[in-house]
């Protein structure tokens, strides 16, 4: 956890990988933690900003299934790299998962970074401009007696989940992108950077970086010269 009344720094060559929907949508992210692993890509930080697993929690054994071998490599990952993962409305409790990575849930987001002398915003996207039906959702969902009550039936409840997961179409432009934006931007001081995942864009408005799904467009985010650039990897 940042030390208190101590802002911590982004740093050069700093990774961020948003909405990979991993495993539905393609290998990328776990080839991403392989050349992470051998070294033939190297990052100083891993931001991991939310819906990185298509579906994943922790307090369940049934549901890692699915996504082993990431889940195998982030947890030797973080042993040696530091690690900062911003739970999404997909991959929520997972503290429990990865013991040795930065997790921060909805409710302690945004996480207040610098770049240079940038005040920097991670957010993963979820938490401001929605509405109350949604906030009480997750709010219940993302709870751990909720997760184990729900245990008698996982394997009926995931197996029914994961198949609609896999055929959602989740790559589109959002063309009401700038009033949503705007709102969420409200949230935050004006001469500040505001980085988030979760709508799957890949664009910069105004202060507000809208990062690229790596399941949709194949990029992700990383620090060159003290600006995030998106790349493919």
């Amino acid at each position: 956890m940042p030390i208190e009344g101590i802002i911590p720094q982004i740093k050069e060559n700093a990774l961020f990988i948003a909405d990979a929907h991993y495993p539905h949508h393609g290998e990328e992210f776990l080839v991403l933690l392989q050349k992470i692993q051998n070294q033939t890509l190297k990052t100083s930080q891993l931001f991991l900003m939310g819906d990185i697993f298509d579906l994943l929690f922790g307090y369940n054994n049934y549901i890692q299934t699915f996504s082993k071998d990431a889940i195998i490599l982030l947890q030797e990952l973080s042993r040696t790299l530091e690690i900062i993962y911003l739970e999404g409305n997909h991959d929520f409790c997972l503290k429990e998962i990865f013991p040795h990575i930065k997790v921060y849930t909805r409710e302690t987001q945004p996480l207040h970074y610098q770049l240079g002398q940038k005040n920097i915003y991670l957010s993963h996207g979820d938490k401001y401009a929605t509405n109350f039906g949604y906030d009480f959702y997750s709010k219940i969902l993302r709870n751990k007696i909720t997760l184990n009550l729900l245990k008698p039936f996982e394997k009926q409840i995931i197996n029914h989940r994961m198949k609609k997961l896999k055929t959602k179409k989740i790559c589109g432009d959002f063309k009401g992108y700038a009033k949503r934006f705007d709102a969420i931007r409200n949230h935050y001081p004006q001469d500040s950077l505001i980085i988030e995942g979760h709508f799957h864009q890949g664009l910069i408005h105004k202060n507000y970086v809208s990062l690229p799904s790596l399941a949709c467009h194949k990029k992700v985010g990383i620090v060159e010269n003290g600006k995030i650039v998106f790349k493919k990897i």
